[in-house]
Order: C-alpha cells, then structure tokens, then sequence
C-alpha cells in the first residue's frame, strides 16, 4: 500500500512540476515604437462655432519607451475678450515640450494611453487694448466708453503644465484622445499699464499663476520600428 502511495505522490508532484513549468514559459511579441502627429479637436471646431476665436494646435508624440513618451504641441491663438471693462485682442504663438507615463497595461498589440505628463510651455504674443470703460461721476450713466485700439507687441510668457488623459485607438492607427491641464505660470512680461488676461496656449490668467486647459485630439500613428518584448504565459493577456 506504502508503495503505491509514494507512486501517486511522485506522479502528482510530476505533473504539478510540468504545469508550472508551462505557465512561467515566456513568449515574446514586438511592440511598436514610432511618432504619433495630430490636431487638437477643440481649438479647431472652437474656431468655427465662436465668431471671437480662431485656433489650431498641432500635437506630437515619440515613444521612447515602453511606457514613456516625448511629446510636445505647437500652435497660434488669435481671441478677443469682452469683459465688463474692457475689450482686448490677443494674438499669437505656442510651443509646449515634455513627456508622457502610460500607465496603461495593454494586452498584446493594443497601444491605447491612460496616462500623466508634464510640459514646459513658451508664448510670444501681442495683446490690443481695443476699448475700456472708466467712471465719470459726472456722466448720467456713471462710466464712459473709450475706443483705444493700443497694441502693444514683443509680450512673453511661460509656464510648466501637469496634465492627464487617455488615448484609444479607434481604427488602424487612428487615435482619438483627452487631456486636462493645470498650469502654473513660471514668467509673465506684460505691458507698463495692462494685464495679460489671455496667453495663447495657457488660457485664461484670472489675475493669478494658475489656469486650466483641455484637448481633444485626432492624431495618427507612424510605426519606425519594433522591439520585441516579453511576456509570462501565467500572465493575463
């Protein structure tokens, strides 16, 4: 009895062995590594829809890694802003520069994005005061309407951006994405007697450091090369 006992267990512990075996076997796939170019979606239907804007970003990004990513846009604002005391214009350009983590566990050949970044971002812009209100308490309406048209030229600014956002891929290479910014603003070289108010690629400055921003992106992906990597079969695929 001892006998076949002993057998049974040295079977068992055999196909135990065997079944382990397999499942830590690895397998190995390329994953594909290359440039992805686009547009953001939201400055370029905005253009079309309010009569005060017109926008286009460009956007890129170049995996450098498995999970890290070099990316950057480029783009021109031009926006007038009604407040209640004053109208502006403010026109110019763009250049943001960072990088992005996917956090993101894909499956195979999947390439979608669920991700953080940061970007360090540069403008150069005009602002023109086009009309402001000033108070004159000898006037039955209390304030007065005055047409400036005062442009003032060579304005800069630049700040960093923390941002967060996925990607998905909708068709062969076709990518629809989403971000939110928060961003804080690390120079600002604004006129002798006006606010900037709005800086092209940050947005609104409420009269403080920090503003928000989003995107929607179509972007396309350019594979250059492939790198193989590994993968447990004990894994979830």
């Amino acid at each position: 009895m001892l006998k076949y006992i002993f057998s049974i267990a040295l079977l068992a512990i055999s196909i135990l062995g065997n079944a382990q075996e397999k499942d830590t076997t690895a397998i190995s796939y390329p994953e594909r590594y290359g440039l992805r170019v686009g547009v953001d979606l939201h400055r370029l239907s905005k253009s079309f829809y309010e009569k005060e804007y017109k926008g286009l970003e460009i956007i890129g990004d170049y995996r450098l890694t498995q999970r890290f990513y070099l990316a950057g846009e480029l783009g021109n604002e031009d926006k007038t802003v009604d407040d209640d005391r004053l109208n502006f214009t403010t026109n110019g350009t763009y250049f943001k520069a960072g990088f992005d983590f996917n956090s993101f566990e894909n499956w195979l050949d999947m390439e979608n994005m669920i991700y953080v970044g940061m970007r360090y971002g540069v403008s150069s812009f005009s602002q023109t005061l086009n009309s402001y209100k000033i108070y004159e308490p000898n006037n039955f309406y209390g304030e007065n309407i005055v047409i400036s048209g005062v442009k003032y030229n060579g304005l800069t600014a630049s700040w960093i951006e923390i941002i967060g956002g996925v990607k998905a891929e909708l068709f062969s290479n076709l990518y629809l994405g989403f971000s939110l910014r928060l961003n804080y603003l690390v120079s600002n070289k604004k006129p002798s007697n006006f606010d900037n108010l709005y800086i092209p690629g940050f947005n609104r400055t409420y009269d403080g450091k920090f503003g928000t921003g989003l995107n929607y992106t179509l972007s396309y992906f350019i594979p250059i090369y492939k790198k193989n990597k590994s993968h447990s079969k004990s894994e979830k695929l």
